[in-house]
């Protein structure tokens, strides 16, 4: 397996577990192989509408070819979910356009996420990089989230645009790429509140938001990016459904994939909502954020050697 082995590893197992009691001795691609695929690509939470699909597919090749081989049926699962995780949108190589100056991104997503953690691993490796990155402290509402930001701020080397808490969110934002823009900041990562959907006001609020942005980057933000917790499975689809419903989301992070046997998940809520992913997090470690690769991606959730060893 690849750059994804250990982000998808549980994920991995958990569905050759279960397709793997149904192919034993098998030598053909028959109706009991497709139930089990069903099931397997149910239970690691990729969505029923998304699975159907995929099977619908499967069936139409099955039933056309007659003798596919199982592994004939491992290549054509890693093709068609590397396809509807081609969302519009999408960059395999380089998830931030450098041509703007200062990119601006604005993070979202409920608390608990990783949210913060997520913007300072992005930080570090900007920085790493060679670019020069600014960071504005927008959650003024959750205690310690300003502290936190800092101490990532700190460990990244990186300038941090920060006010009291209680502070107006969007007064934040505003002096933030105000000083990126005098800095000549390459990139700009706002962190903000966690938020329900069924908080109008916090909704409202990123309205305000994007709109003090534009007073002074008058094309951001551009990047409206909304952070998951793959651990949550059907919860994530609840909350890109609604995020997507109150503010423009244009791309994803997917955390703690390598804690989730629903790994599924990525490819359903990209196929439902066609949100490109930007990133997944793999781990604990600073360097456990990836710039996520589709084609890669769906090679380490199929990987054949892991059927081999079952």
């Amino acid at each position: 397996m690849g750059l994804f082995s250990k982000g998808v590893k549980k994920t991995n197992e958990t569905f050759w577990g279960k397709l793997s009691r149904a192919i034993v001795g098998r030598s053909r691609v028959d109706d009991d192989v497709l139930d089990a695929i069903e099931e397997a690509l149910v239970s690691s939470d990729m969505g029923v509408d998304t699975t159907l699909k995929l099977i619908d597919n499967l069936e139409d090749r099955v039933e056309r070819d007659k003798y596919m081989s199982l592994d004939e049926l491992v290549d054509i699962l890693r093709d068609e979910i590397a396809r509807l995780l081609e969302a519009e949108g999408a960059r395999d190589a380089e998830p931030f356009d450098f041509s703007k100056k200062p990119y601006v991104m604005l993070v979202v997503g409920v608390n608990g996420v990783g949210k913060t953690t997520t913007i300072g691993k992005l930080a570090a490796s900007l920085k790493a990089r060679g670019k020069k990155v600014v960071l504005g402290a927008a959650d003024t509402f959750r205690a310690a989230a300003v502290e936190q930001l800092q101490i990532w701020a700190d460990r990244a080397g990186v300038d941090i645009v920060r006010q009291e808490m209680g502070s107006d969110p969007a007064s934040v934002a505003y002096d933030t790429v105000r000083a990126a823009v005098a800095r000549g900041a390459d990139v700009v990562l706002i962190d903000t509140a966690g938020r329900l959907h069924n908080r109008v006001d916090l909704m409202n609020e990123l309205t305000k938001i994007r709109n003090v942005i534009r007073k002074v980057v008058p094309d951001g933000p551009h990047d409206v990016m909304l952070v998951l917790d793959a651990t949550t499975g059907q919860n994530a689809f609840q909350q890109a459904r609604e995020f997507s419903r109150a503010t423009d989301v244009t791309s994803l992070a997917v955390t703690k994939l390598d804690g989730s046997a629903k790994g599924g998940v990525v490819v359903g809520i990209v196929d439902q909502f066609h949100i490109p992913i930007r990133f997944v997090g793999i781990g604990e470690g600073i360097d456990d954020l990836k710039v996520f690769d589709r084609k890669e991606f769906a090679s380490s959730l199929f990987a054949k050697e892991d059927l081999d060893k079952k």
